[in-house]
């Protein structure tokens, strides 16, 4: 495979592997460093990617793998989720305020969550993959990546409830 042929292959799932890399990482630098250390393992490899099924649940497999031993190796700390298309951009100034907020007060809820469920959120709501390609990266069975992701949604919701009613910081 030529490099054109390479970058074709990749370029439809390269920006997932950064922010799958961003949700561990944190820092943006890190992210990058991370996404090219897999895209350059996946050119090393680009003699045999066509033996797997998907080369980007391998790519998102490798990400994980990665940064899950930058992690061991130096422990980072709070997690951001990289989402642009959050507010309609239509929307009222007041809409896309509240709109912000409300993202904001996921965002700090999400960073609370155990770092399975992170993962299988960012990846199943943010990423939009189909439960069986986040059991396979994440090497769960489905209906456990469903039961996690309901457990997370729910404290999503619960927590986010909670702030609403009583108009209260929760950290």
């Amino acid at each position: 495979m030529n490099q054109s042929e390479f970058i074709h292959l990749i370029n439809p799932f390269k920006d997932k592997v950064f922010r799958m890399a961003k949700r561990l990482l944190v820092s943006t630098e890190e992210a990058e460093d991370a996404t090219q250390e897999v895209l350059v393992k996946l050119w090393n490899k680009n003699d045999s990617l066509d033996q797997y099924n998907s080369v980007e649940a391998l790519a998102m497999t490798m990400t994980k793998n990665y940064c899950l031993d930058q992690l061991k190796s130096k422990r980072a700390s709070n997690l951001k989720i990289v989402h642009n298309n959050f507010t309609d951009r239509e929307a009222p100034l007041q809409k896309q305020i509240e709109d912000s907020d409300t993202w904001n007060w996921v965002e700090k809820i999400i960073g609370t969550l155990p770092e399975q469920q992170k993962l299988i959120v960012q990846m199943r709501d943010i990423e939009q993959y189909d439960y069986e390609e986040i059991a396979k990266i994440l090497e769960m069975n489905e209906t456990a990546v469903r039961v996690a992701l309901s457990r997370a949604r729910k404290t999503i919701r619960e927590t986010m409830i909670k702030a609403h009613r009583y108009g209260i910081a929760q950290n």
